[in-house]
């Protein structure tokens, strides 16, 4: 007795690529690349956590510097603002899987300016090499982002 499997093989190639982009072949398949999503912040404060690979602590900690670097160069009162109310902390303690943590304390939080760090750095510095060895590093260095809490001041004990 002959099994269906080669029948249904050969139905779900025909059919898939009529049906799915993803497995469309030709012109039609190619896409640009999405452009950078921006990373926007709708509450007064935001606590941003991320996990760092041991390893790879001075290279986050110089991926922030460039961030910050990136924000002066750019040199607007959004960016201003942004440098002004940034402070990444860190963890003394590792995580338990040897990780680092890092919380970035962003307070106020600027409406609809754009925090994602690969953005922030792009638009400073416009070099390729310069761009891919940022990413590279950055990339190598995160090991997950754990939470983004972004919430309205309930109490502000300074006033």
């Amino acid at each position: 007795m002959r099994r269906p499997s080669g029948l249904l093989l050969a139905c779900a190639m025909t059919i898939l690529p009529l049906c799915s982009p993803a497995f469309a072949q030709g012109p039609a398949a190619t896409t640009q690349p999405a452009a950078p999503q921006k990373m926007t912040f709708t509450g007064d404060a935001v606590l941003w956590a991320v996990t760092v690979n041991a390893d790879k602590a001075a290279d986050f900690e110089q991926v922030m510097s460039k961030v910050k670097e990136a924000l002066i160069k750019t040199d607007t009162p959004e960016t201003k603002q942004q440098v002004a109310g940034w402070k990444v902390i860190k963890n003394t303690a590792p995580q338990p899987d040897g990780s680092l943590l890092y919380v970035h304390v962003i307070s106020p939080v600027v409406k609809e300016a754009d925090y994602s760090l690969t953005n922030i750095y792009y638009k400073a510095f416009t070099d390729p090499a310069e761009q891919k060895a940022f990413y590279d590093m950055y990339r190598g260095a995160l090991k997950s982002t754990l939470f983004q809490i972004q919430a309205p001041i309930v109490a502000d004990m300074s006033k």
